[in-house]
């Protein structure tokens, strides 16, 4: 079993950043990916970035150039940090991680998840 621990979110002002952290605990994996998602009220829960065991990482197109994924395999952390805040960026942000096959960008694709952090921007 994998325990995934969101933190880091908060009230901001447009334009501000944040930096989002996810904490893994119990079993461990070396391969498949670490994923970003958000779902704010009323709306789906959808992809924000997702980075694989071996580096590379993916990003929705909304947050492309703005947020960055990054991950400390020794310190079991992964990272996503948010620059130029838009406040269509509000949202409760969870953490989720897969072993591998399938897509990053579906939900559906990853087996665990964190109990999200609520982020709120305001304009």
């Amino acid at each position: 079993q994998v325990q995934l621990v969101e933190s880091g979110g908060g009230l901001v002002q447009s334009g501000a950043s944040l930096r989002l952290s996810c904490a893994s605990s119990g079993r461990t994996f070396s391969s498949g990916s670490m994923g970003w998602f958000r779902q704010a009220p009323g709306k789906e829960r959808e992809f924000v970035a997702a980075i694989r065991w071996s580096g590379g990482s993916l990003y929705a197109d909304s947050v492309l150039g703005r947020f960055t994924i990054s991950r400390d395999n020794a310190k079991n952390m992964v990272y996503l940090q948010m620059n130029s805040l838009k406040p269509e960026d509000t949202a409760v942000y969870y953490c989720a991680a897969r072993r591998g096959g399938g897509s990053d960008y579906y939900p559906t694709q990853y087996e665990y998840w964190g109990q999200g952090t609520q982020v709120t921007v305001s304009s």
